[in-house]
């Protein structure tokens, strides 16, 4: 039989520890970060920035921190800035100011309680997102399914993806081959691919430069592209 977390030839994956990540995963944040990102990157440069730069700039490796991006990007235009300075200037997009609503209203959930409690009975579920904790609460803390993950390693416990850290957290010594990771970022599959973690890419066939992004996930030891995070359910025993 094929270890546990290793894929099946002729029957379905059954790891005993599933992590995830959480935007585009579990959390539809086209609305949300990205639309702060390009009002973020507005702010400071005063050029309207496209949502197909966005992207470009999304699948830079060590990108998946929008705050990180928002400092490359706004520093390629002519507008040095800090990691500090892109963190003070993305807040008030995304949290809101002045009783403005932010963009965090507009925050959608792609995968039901349901379907989360479903893979919780038969596996350990964990999160690994590139978010800090007050986000992921704001979250999960009033979603059902939340209460289903067993470790939640944020990037103010562990240094940010692609560095394998959080990763290696969650699986506190155990054989990284028993688990799959699920996530739709390059630096999500080279954190895998660095902690010895099976990685399984989120990928819509309408998404930005699909035929590139499949190529770099497939490369980097893929063992599926999936639409959606809920099609994952038909790869599980």
């Amino acid at each position: 039989m094929a270890k546990r977390g290793r894929a099946q030839a002729r029957g379905k994956l059954d790891p005993a520890i599933l992590i995830l990540d959480v935007d585009g995963v579990l959390v539809d944040v086209k609305e949300t970060y990205g639309r702060s990102a390009l009002q973020t990157i507005q702010h400071l440069t005063g050029k309207k920035p496209t949502w197909k730069e966005l992207y470009e700039w999304k699948q830079k490796p060590g990108n998946n921190d929008d705050w990180r991006l928002v400092s490359r990007w706004a520093t390629a235009l002519g507008v040095p800035t800090t990691y500090e300075q892109a963190r003070e200037a993305f807040q008030p997009f995304y949290w809101g100011k002045d009783r403005q609503p932010g963009n965090v209203l507009k925050e959608k959930l792609l995968v039901t309680p349901r379907l989360i409690e479903k893979w919780a009975k038969r596996r350990e579920l964990s999160l690994f997102p590139g978010r800090t904790r007050q986000e992921i609460k704001d979250t999960f803390g009033r979603w059902a399914g939340g209460e289903c993950f067993r470790t939640v390693v944020t990037m103010d416990e562990a240094e940010r993806k692609p560095d394998p850290e959080g990763l290696l957290m969650i699986l506190v010594g155990r054989d990284p081959r028993s688990a799959v990771y699920l996530g739709d970022n390059i630096d999500d599959a080279l954190a895998a691919k660095a902690a010895g973690v099976s990685f399984i890419g989120i990928l819509p066939k309408a998404a930005f430069d699909y035929r590139q992004r499949a190529k770099e996930f497939r490369e980097l030891g893929a063992l599926a592209l999936l639409e959606r995070a809920r099609d994952l359910d038909g790869l599980l025993a």
